[in-house]
């Protein structure tokens, strides 16, 4: 009896794995804008040809196996849990706002984030940003594309309204794609409703 729940543990986790690498194709993603508002065009990010974008101007969220947040985009994602509710993938000195399920608008309690993400910026002016949104996985994909969006609009608008030249900044969207957190609890589509801001 042992024997076969042990071994049907074994095919159920390699069913799982067989699942999970099926589910990894290419989804499109909002492509980035050029300051102003997104185009809205999807295409494969990034895309098989490299016609839209290249190595050069992919934005830099870190290396796999840099868990010590110095990566060029602030965070590998091995980091530990603790490390990555605090920072996200945002660059050193930038901190991830955060969203109420299904909704872009900034929270009352993430304005301080904000003011702080500005005031680095503003003793930073060199600095140009790409304001990453993310969603959790509930929805489709298409419908989390365009939240994302709008979530990585509305926050950059924001550091607008606080004096940030907005050609400084632009916008990505990853929807689902990119989570941080892999539970299916309240939790973990908490941490992954977020916009991350990574220094280019």
């Amino acid at each position: 009896m042992k024997k076969r729940i042990s071994t049907l543990l074994l095919l159920t986790a390699c069913a799982g794995s067989l699942l999970l690498a099926a589910g990894c194709t290419k989804k499109p993603v909002i492509a980035p804008d050029a300051g102003g508002l997104n185009s809205g065009k999807t295409t494969s990010f990034p895309p098989a040809d490299g016609s839209e974008f290249s190595q050069d101007n992919l934005p830099a969220v870190g290396s796999l196996d840099d868990a010590s947040g110095s990566g060029a985009g602030g965070l590998g994602d091995n980091a530990s849990d603790e490390y990555k509710r605090l920072h996200g993938r945002s660059s050193e000195g930038l901190s991830p706002v955060y969203f109420d399920f299904d909704q872009s608008a900034i929270r009352g309690d993430m304005t301080d984030r904000m003011v702080m993400n500005a005031d680095f910026l503003k003793q930073s002016p060199g600095t140009r940003i790409v304001v990453e949104g993310n969603t959790d996985e509930r929805g489709t994909n298409e419908y989390n594309l365009a939240l994302a969006e709008r979530r990585a609009q509305n926050a950059k608008q924001y550091l607008v309204r606080l004096g940030i030249d907005g050609s400084r900044m632009r916008t990505i969207s990853y929807g689902e794609e990119r989570p941080l957190f892999f539970g299916q609890n309240e939790d973990s589509y908490a941490q992954n409703r977020r916009a991350d801001f990574v220094a280019e």
